[in-house]
């Protein structure tokens, strides 16, 4: 999984490369995808070739080469990790030693044990509870949530919370939230938004006119007031996971 403005400018990298058989300059790409400086597209790039995209060539000019590209944009599909892959793939095969076991009647106030639903969500990466960091998506692990934990339609995924901005709401550093995909927020909503296209922060959402503040629940971190098309909301948080 890829950010909006990762696949944009991955999209137009592979684009220019069919056409003109050289990469594009870095202002080309700071203006084809509307940022408003060149350290963005370094971001951009750099979170590209860390995921397997791209690779750059060393001592020379604007040489970049595409290793791979995702389906959207006509790769081919990847393989299941040893996670996905059945039992049967695998060769394992369990084994079950019956027992004499009695069946001992329960102890006395001990409730029956029910069956709880259980899905599995991919770990997207990291959200920042502080300042914003650049969005990390490659779901390589999975977590167990609880059917009941999932609201509403729409796909869900879970990130692992960065820094303490959020700790007076209960969202602690190392904690794992729950999100519905949305682009809709209503004030006070703690959501997921992407600030400026490639940064990420899971803060408390108010809209001010045509401004966005995104509130942090620490008293040591500023609440970040944004103008409206510099905040894009891509989730809401719907549950949270601890571990001791």
């Amino acid at each position: 999984m890829l950010t909006k403005k990762q696949l944009q400018l991955l999209d137009f990298i592979n684009t220019r490369m069919q056409r003109d058989g050289v990469p594009p300059s870095f202002d080309e790409m700071k203006e084809a995808l509307d940022l408003r400086s060149k350290s963005g597209i370094h971001r951009l790039i750099t979170a590209l070739e860390e995921r397997g995209f791209i690779r750059r060539l060393a001592h020379r000019a604007r040489a970049i080469e595409i290793i791979k590209l995702p389906e959207s944009l006509g790769g081919a599909p990847s393989a299941p990790t040893s996670a996905q892959a059945s039992p049967q793939a695998s060769g394992f095969r369990p084994r079950v030693i019956d027992g004499d076991r009695p069946d001992a009647p329960p102890p006395a106030g001990a409730l029956d044990v029910e069956a709880i639903s259980a899905i599995n969500l991919p770990i997207m990466g990291k959200i920042a509870a502080g300042v914003p960091i650049e969005a990390v998506a490659d779901g390589a692990t999975n977590v167990a949530v609880p059917g009941s934990m999932l609201s509403g339609r729409g796909n869900h995924y879970a990130l692992e919370v960065k820094g303490e901005s959020m700790i007076e709401a209960g969202i602690n550093h190392g904690d794992i939230v729950v999100i519905r995909e949305t682009s809709q927020a209503k004030d006070g909503d703690i959501v997921v938004a992407m600030v400026e296209g490639y940064e990420t922060t899971l803060k408390r959402y108010k809209r001010q006119g045509d401004m966005i503040a995104l509130e942090a629940a620490n008293p040591a971190f500023e609440t970040r007031v944004l103008p409206s098309d510099m905040v894009e909301v891509q989730g809401k948080l719907v549950g949270l996971i601890r571990s001791y």
